[in-house]
């Protein structure tokens, strides 16, 4: 691992945690207060510590910020919590309020990106100006072109959670093997899988996977929210994802367009891992962009 990307060990011990809508949540923050705000969103089934790579990078010209969502990673994993997208996002805002943030932007992946899409939709409802840009990684953005995995499709099934009980270390790998095109580390596995199942979080794990069906659900709305709002908008997306890749890409082209678009070719799903620094590179020259004309 890069020694600029900090261990999970070194993570955890670097996060703090806090109590929001009554939910233990466990979040990271880093750089001066004082500069624009980053909110990083993580994907399904990991946590905040995917962006390790670019975390360190990013903290020099920006104030970051990130969370465990809720039954992930290091943060609470209720049998009977709220795991909707809904709730997700009422979570994000509310550390916002509670850091006292007026302004910021939104880096995002996979189940992230639906969150930021909810996040952008009441940007439009409430007519606010919160959010400055919006960078979306591989995910599912529209439920047509969405391709699950077997196990995202196992969860989801009635038998959801019975599998999520069988699931194992050697299931992950396999998952992640196929969705990667470069292979991630043991280290880096075996940090997803203490993420995943640690505090007994496969007792929740097909709660998770709900978000799929909230897509087919709120589809108008957040499919609405990329095509109708103000906020400036970066895709930057691994090609050869098998769940959300070059075909996820055509479809935004055709339904939201075809600006501000970073196609990585041999890159699977999971792009800041795999490519972390030309991952960076886009990030910020988006977001340098966007700051210097004022968004």
């Amino acid at each position: 691992m890069s020694a600029h990307a900090p261990s999970l060990n070194q993570w955890q011990q670097q996060g703090k945690r806090i109590s929001l809508l009554g939910q233990d949540i466990f979040y990271c923050t880093a750089g001066d207060a004082d500069k624009p705000a980053l909110l990083l969103i993580h994907g399904f089934p990991t946590a905040s510590w995917d962006w390790r790579y670019q975390w360190q990078a990013l903290s020099e010209n920006y104030f970051v910020i990130t969370m465990d969502m809720l039954g992930f990673g290091f943060s609470a994993k209720p049998q009977n919590g709220d795991y909707r997208i809904a709730f997700q996002a009422d979570l994000q805002q509310a550390l916002l309020k509670q850091l006292n943030i007026q302004q910021y932007s939104i880096l995002a992946h996979d189940y992230g990106d639906t969150v930021a899409q909810e996040l952008l939709a009441r940007e439009i409802d409430q007519n606010t100006h919160a959010i400055n840009a919006c960078i979306l990684l591989n995910g599912g953005l529209f439920p047509e072109t969405h391709k699950p995995v077997l196990v995202q499709k196992l969860l989801i099934s009635p038998l959801g959670s019975l599998f999520a009980r069988l699931y194992s270390y050697k299931k992950l790998q396999k998952t992640f093997a196929h969705i990667c095109e470069k292979p991630l580390s043991d280290e880096e596995l075996q940090g997803f899988w203490t993420l995943i199942s640690q505090q007994q979080g496969l007792r929740v794990f097909h709660k998770l996977i709900r978000y799929m069906s909230e897509r087919r659900q709120f589809r108008e709305r957040w499919v609405g929210a990329l095509q109708n709002t103000r906020v400036p908008l970066a895709l930057i997306n691994g090609s050869a994802d098998p769940i959300s890749g070059e075909h996820m890409v055509a479809r935004y082209r055709e339904l939201v367009g075809g600006e501000n678009i970073v196609q990585l070719p041999g890159i699977g799903h999971y792009p800041q891992l795999e490519d972390s620094q030309t991952v960076l590179t886009a990030i910020t020259s988006f977001l340098t962009t966007v700051i210097r004309s004022g968004g």
